[in-house]
């Protein structure tokens, strides 16, 4: 099976984690080494963000990353990718919010491949600048950017202290996705449920509870999946151990991504060979899990069916 001419959806992939390892060292005196992850934890994980998130605070910059993101989707055969990124991150140097976003979209809308933005609300980060972000995505929303998410470090800031950025993200309509039980367990899965996230990135400790996994099925939760980066950030302790395809047979919507295409040393076209050596998944099942990630998407019902039909042609 050519994992590389399957037509592929992304709805976890962030931006500060994807820059070509070439570019940062164009910029920056560090190895390769230093932007790559290995196996860890979360907390060494993130220290890999530090490298791109310096380069990343000039226009000119973010549009030229922005626009090698999607050349390297493209190339990946992706025909979708909503890509996250925390605009906060990017106004160290005198950027406002609304240039960083303008910039990434200018970056974006260089290459023929459909896109969205995904504005991270990051843990750890002040009640202010958060605010910001879910005003900025009301801004935005429908034209580049699709939704909200929260990021950072979750086992040291709880899932449920931003509530209210998720009530005003409900009263306005603007779709929603949360980073829970990666690096915390059931209790941030939960938290992020109760909140109203439809979508979760990762999910994958789920299977820890069986009422917490009964709830995921029941109430139709999507999980969106990164194999590679739950290895590397210590949230499963190897490849082979990868709940995934156990998750998906249970009946769980499971999606394929990425996480950090850059700090992981991985593609879709990667993964998907990676699922099949490793767990014998099938043609059929990575068509439907695609499926489950257009359905799942935050775009509009006639775009998500344009893009159901082109799968289809693949079946």
């Amino acid at each position: 099976m050519k994992t590389e001419n399957m037509p592929k959806i992304e709805l976890h992939v962030h931006l500060d984690g994807s820059v070509r390892p070439k570019t940062i060292m164009e910029f920056l005196d560090v190895k390769e080494e230093d932007i790559k992850a290995s196996n860890g934890d979360l907390s060494d994980y993130l220290d890999k963000f530090e490298a791109p998130l310096k380069i990343l605070q000039t226009k000119e910059n973010l549009e030229r990353v922005a626009k090698e993101l999607a050349e390297d989707l493209k190339e990946d055969n992706v025909i979708y990718a909503e890509i996250r990124f925390a605009p906060m991150k990017h106004t160290k140097e005198g950027l406002t919010p609304d240039e960083v976003i303008e910039s990434v979209l200018n970056g974006l809308k260089q290459v023929d491949i459909k896109t969205n933005l995904i504005l991270c609300l990051m843990r750890g980060d002040s009640f202010g600048d958060n605010l910001t972000v879910v005003n900025e995505a009301l801004k935005y929303l429908g034209n580049g950017v699709c939704g909200l998410d929260l990021a950072g470090d979750e086992s040291a800031y709880k899932t449920s202290d931003y509530k209210e950025f998720f009530e005003i993200a409900k009263d306005n309509d603007i779709p929603f996705t949360i980073h829970a039980g990666e690096a915390s367990g059931i209790d941030s899965i939960n938290e992020a449920i109760n909140l109203g996230a439809k979508r979760i990135g990762h999910g994958i400790r789920c299977l820890e509870d069986k009422d917490t996994l009964k709830r995921i099925i029941d109430e139709e939760i999507v999980l969106e999946v990164c194999p590679t980066s739950n290895v590397h950030t210590g949230a499963v302790l190897k490849y082979e151990k990868h709940p995934i395809y156990n998750l998906y047979k249970k009946g769980v919507l499971v999606t394929i991504n990425t996480d950090n295409r850059t700090v992981s040393d991985i593609t879709l076209t990667k993964e998907y060979s990676n699922l099949i050596e490793t767990f014998g998944i099938l043609k059929d099942d990575f068509i439907n899990m695609n499926k489950i990630a257009i359905k799942n998407s935050f775009l509009p019902s006639m775009e998500k069916a344009d893009l159901l039909e082109k799968l289809e042609q693949e079946e």
